[in-house]
């Protein structure tokens, strides 16, 4: 499947996002951040909302977790957020 360009809504932490085309929230491949009241987690979320909150996105599914949510492959413009995102793994 290609991958599908959607307009980020909503940051909820440093691996996982809202758009305005889905129900259940997007979250990006091979990382996984701190969670909330882990040291880490304010660093963490604000890099990703700096990098794509208000952005359109390109996201490849490649996977699909428990909670429903996709599991993907992000970018921004030809950046990968996954990778930009990595210094902050936990």
């Amino acid at each position: 499947m290609a991958p599908r360009k959607e307009k980020v809504t909503k940051v909820i932490d440093g691996d996982t996002f809202m758009t305005d085309k889905r129900k259940n929230a997007v979250r990006l491949s091979n990382l996984d951040t701190p969670e909330k009241r882990e040291p880490g987690y304010q660093a963490a979320k604000k890099d990703l909302s700096n990098l794509i909150a208000g952005q359109e996105v390109s996201i490849d599914t490649v996977a699909r977790d428990k909670y429903g949510r996709s599991v993907a492959d992000v970018k921004i413009g030809s950046t990968s957020v996954n990778k930009s995102m990595k210094k902050h793994q936990k």
